[in-house]
């Protein structure tokens, strides 16, 4: 007869902070850990905090975690812990065929929180962990994965009751039962537990707060799927309703509802994606007022920004192409291509149509116009990019400084 296997409840303790709850363990070396709420351990066993904790109330979807967590994982500032089958923890419900849990180091949990909290939470998170930033300041990185079998020092049944019952006691007060309602379970002195007391029944409610059983393929029924169903009967209700002719507004909504499934399907490329914004972009330029309005638009404001950064981010390929550019030219400085030519060579064809279209040269221009306003439309590439290249950007550049 084959023997049962034992199963080892974990009750992970809680960190408190001003802003955030956050449950750790100590790990102790390459296959052990140790769970206390004291901070007097040895200088070898090395605090870690569940990344589910540092990662929620965050804008980071909870499928898209295991992203972050490996990202982290190969600067050593998380790993990966794959706990033996005989322990189950309490609050997160893992799937059977893997027992692990992200963790991340102190060093880790200030990366996460400097990335993705706000300001607030940072300095709160300052005031609640530098002490122990500090003493674990020379901890060396962790390993991407540790395989995790034995528990030092498992904890006595009154202490897991305790953990316990903070951890209701949370779970209610978040919940915001009355308080009239609250039971919360009191050790006395003459208290007799026994280890299965120790165990608190499997209520989903109020037991899992995590859920690591994420399903390859979203379930029909899901909640981000039924918001989508919905949205779209109020659409179908409100297109049948009896209304005035929104012929303009129908065709919009169709390129949507077009592009929507395109994006559902992942068939969504750039170029459809491009259609699509300029169809948008120019319904909304057809339905604007007046031309004071360029000076005011939201609109033109958000495009402008995003294109500025976008365009920003890219100096730095663009600098590379210059300067070997300069390398190849280093003897015929002062023969340079003709500015069309090192427009088409040096800077990014986005750019050049952003200018093109702004100084009024489209594709339908003369020929002989768009070529005379090419050394322009150089110069102001040059200055914009920080990289210059002509005489002419040279000459100008000091002249500008000087004054």
């Amino acid at each position: 007869m084959a023997a049962v296997e034992v199963m080892t409840p974990i009750f992970l303790p809680r960190w408190e902070g001003q802003e955030r709850s956050v449950r750790f363990l100590y790990l102790a070396d390459g296959c052990s850990f140790h769970i206390t709420s004291s901070c007097d351990v040895k200088e070898s066993m090395v605090p870690l905090f569940l990344g589910a904790d540092l990662f929620s109330k965050t804008d980071i979807r909870t499928e898209n975690h295991p992203k972050y967590h490996a990202k982290y994982a190969k600067k050593g500032l998380a790993t990966k812990l794959t706990f033996s089958s005989a322990f189950r923890f309490h609050g997160l419900r893992l799937p059977t065929s893997s027992n692990s849990l992200w963790f991340y180091s102190i060093q880790g949990f200030f990366r996460v929180a400097f990335e993705l909290y706000s300001q607030q939470e940072q300095l709160s998170l300052l005031d609640t962990f530098q002490e122990l930033w500090k003493s674990r300041i020379n901890d060396g990185p962790l390993n991407m994965c540790y395989y995790i079998s034995v528990q030092l020092n498992c904890p006595n049944p009154r202490d897991i009751v305790k953990l316990h019952n903070t951890e209701l006691e949370l779970r209610l007060r978040y919940l915001e039962v009355p308080e009239k309602e609250v039971h919360i379970p009191q050790m006395t002195e003459s208290s007799v537990v026994t280890t299965q007391d120790a165990v608190p029944p499997p209520d989903p409610i109020l037991t899992t707060d995590h859920d690591y059983c994420c399903p390859t393929h979203v379930a029909p029924h899901s909640h981000a799927l039924s918001s989508i169903a919905q949205r779209i009967r109020s659409l179908s209700a409100l297109i049948e309703a009896p209304t005035p002719a929104l012929r303009p507004e129908q065709d919009v909504v169709t390129i949507l509802l077009e592009h929507t499934e395109k994006w559902l399907k992942k068939e969504l490329d750039e170029r459809g994606l491009a259609d699509l914004i300029l169809t948008l972009l120019e319904t909304k330029i057809q339905g604007s007022g007046g031309g004071d309005s360029v000076y005011s638009s939201t609109l033109l404001q958000a495009v402008s920004g995003w294109l500025g950064r976008q365009f920003f981010f890219a100096n730095g390929c663009i600098s590379q192409r210059v300067e070997s550019f300069k390398v190849q030219h280093i003897e015929s400085i002062s023969d340079l291509p003709p500015a069309e030519e090192l427009v088409g060579e040096l800077f990014p064809e986005a750019m050049q149509i952003l200018l093109l279209n702004w100084m009024g040269l489209s594709e339908d221009s003369a020929h002989w116009k768009r070529h005379s306003e090419y050394p322009i439309l150089l110069l102001i590439l040059e200055f914009a990019n920080h990289n210059l290249i002509t005489g002419v950007a040279h000459v100008l550049y000091s002249s500008l400084i000087c004054k």
